[in-house]
């Protein structure tokens, strides 16, 4: 392992398939990954609508049943915003485990750890233009196919939570 311990940073709204992969490529370059549930103090919103207890036992059912084998390896933490970029590597070291560099496809997360002098590395994207969160929240919302980007193991889960209906009604849709 070429690092003692990443960050990968998101903030699971909902965690998809993506996600899944960005975990999986991080704990093949470090003995342990932290998993980040950013924006921890948002929910109820259309960017946000999953709170951060609901993310937590989503991931936590995700890794468990994809990644069980590496579960000693994982840390999953919520983390609540601050609103000054600069500052942001900063606050996440007096909250984390000492951690060597973030693994993440946000241009903004990269530049921030590079600027603390940390790994920053940009790990293989899986169809981003079809399945992230903006996009599964938007089909969702055009009552589109968008459960073939959540892991299986979620799905149920989600509708448990009746996260479908909680997008459309935070769209103000009501068909």
């Amino acid at each position: 392992m070429k690092y003692k311990r990443l960050v990968v940073p998101g903030r699971f709204q909902p965690p998809h398939r993506g996600h899944l992969e960005t975990i999986r490529f991080a704990l093949g370059l470090a003995e342990e990954v932290i998993v980040v549930i950013g924006s921890a103090q948002e929910s109820f919103s259309l960017r946000n609508p999953l709170t951060a207890g609901e993310r937590m036992l989503l991931l936590r059912k995700l890794l468990m049943e994809e990644m069980r084998e590496h579960m000693e390896r994982l840390y999953v933490v919520p983390v609540m915003d601050v609103q000054m970029h600069k500052t942001w590597v900063q606050y996440l070291k007096m909250l984390l485990p000492p951690f060597d560099g973030v693994v993440s496809g946000n241009e903004l997360v990269l530049l921030l750890f590079e600027d603390m002098g940390l790994a920053a590395i940009r790990p293989p994207m899986l169809e981003p233009e079809k399945c992230n969160g903006t996009i599964i929240r938007s089909k969702i919302v055009e009552r589109g196919e968008w459960k073939e980007c959540v892991p299986p193991s979620l799905r149920e889960e989600l509708e448990k939570l009746g996260f479908a209906e909680r997008v459309r009604r935070l769209a103000g849709s009501r068909g």
